[in-house]
């Protein structure tokens, strides 16, 4: 099944660009977009698997389009946030509204195509060394953007040691292995804490774990797993 795309960037020639890596990979682009107004209503005139998202784009940006689009009614696309650089308030305010992800926009041809088709089969872009040190960079210190508060008293301990090491960037197979269960379990770990946290995808996990305070950034600027604030 070809994956149904918007491209939203208020750069004609990255939308361009965009279009024809992703169409040469079999990939459909239904929708381009130049502002956050034009994306949410290429959203709902199109009902795309995936979206494309700029955090910076005139009228409307890319943080509030990503909030107001996750925030409707029905099943909402999937949203990978565009940007020039990566540790961006921005991106992690994109990442707590709900966005799976987020690409460089220098991404290669292969990457930019793989990531689309990882997303939309419901697996979030988690670049471990990159998402930590930007959510360990921004999170609860904007209250204007801290939105992903969660009660973490509704996990069970074994849970909660889950979600310790998944904030830290740790694969299925690497929480399997630190934590001596099977892949098939800590499959079934991870989906129960995003149904009880209500989370979208692995992404916002990680949000929560630094929202909350159950892991904390080290002294060196990098996060530490397993440390009380």
């Amino acid at each position: 099944m070809s994956v149904r795309v918007v491209v939203a960037d208020d750069q004609a020639l990255v939308r361009t660009g965009f279009r024809m890596i992703l169409t040469a990979g079999g990939v459909q682009v239904v929708a381009e977009a130049a502002t956050g107004a034009e994306a949410i209503d290429a959203v709902r005139r199109t009902r795309p698997d995936v979206v494309l998202m700029d955090v910076r784009m005139p009228e409307l940006d890319g943080l509030e389009a990503t909030r107001r689009i996750l925030s409707g009614t029905g099943e909402a696309p999937r949203i990978i946030v565009l940007t020039t650089f990566d540790l961006d308030r921005y991106v992690y305010a994109a990442l707590a509204a709900g966005a799976s992800g987020f690409l460089l926009k220098d991404v290669t041809p292969e990457h930019l195509v793989a990531c689309v088709r990882m997303v939309r089969d419901g697996d979030a872009l988690l670049a471990p060394t990159i998402t930590r040190r930007l959510v360990a960079r921004f999170a609860g210190r904007d209250p204007q953007t801290a939105a992903m508060h969660r009660d973490l008293a509704t996990l069970t301990p074994r849970e909660t040691e889950v979600l310790r090491l998944l904030a830290g960037g740790l694969s299925n197979a690497e929480l399997a292995g630190e934590l001596r269960l099977s892949e098939a379990t800590v499959k079934t770990h991870v989906a129960r804490i995003l149904g009880k946290l209500g989370l979208r995808d692995r992404v916002q996990a990680v949000v929560v774990a630094y929202e909350t305070g159950l892991v904390s950034p080290g002294s060196s600027g990098e996060p530490v797993a397993g440390r009380e604030s």
